[in-house]
C-alpha cells in the first residue's frame, strides 16, 4: 500500500511500496526539498509531480485535519494551498 501524508501545502511523510509511486515521489524530490514541510516553497512544476504522483497513492492523509482524503480532495488541497497569502501579497 502506497500511503502519503500532506501537510503545508507538500509532502510531509510516505510509505512507497510500488516503484511506480516511488519513481513520482522521487521526480518532485528532484527539484529540492525542505527538511521541513513547513519551509518548503514548492515551484508550479514541483506542485505538478506532486499532484501527479498523487494517482499512485492508496492512502492520502491531510496531516492538519488528522483525516483521510481522496485523491482530489488531496489535489484540490495542493493546488488551493497558499492562494489565500498570495491575494494578500
Amino acid at each position: 500500500m502506497n500511503r502519503l501524508t500532506l501537510k503545508w501545502g507538500s509532502a510531509k511523510a510516505w510509505d512507497l511500496e510500488t516503484e511506480e509511486a516511488r519513481v513520482a515521489i522521487q521526480k518532485w524530490a528532484d527539484h529540492g526539498v525542505s527538511m521541513s514541510a513547513m519551509m518548503q516553497q514548492s515551484s508550479p512544476e514541483q506542485k505538478q509531480c506532486l499532484i501527479d504522483a498523487l494517482d499512485f497513492m492508496d492512502e492520502i492523509w491531510l496531516a492538519w485535519e488528522g483525516k483521510k482524503v481522496s485523491k482530489e480532495e488531496a489535489k484540490q488541497y495542493l493546488l488551493d494551498y497558499g492562494k489565500h497569502n498570495e491575494a494578500t501579497r
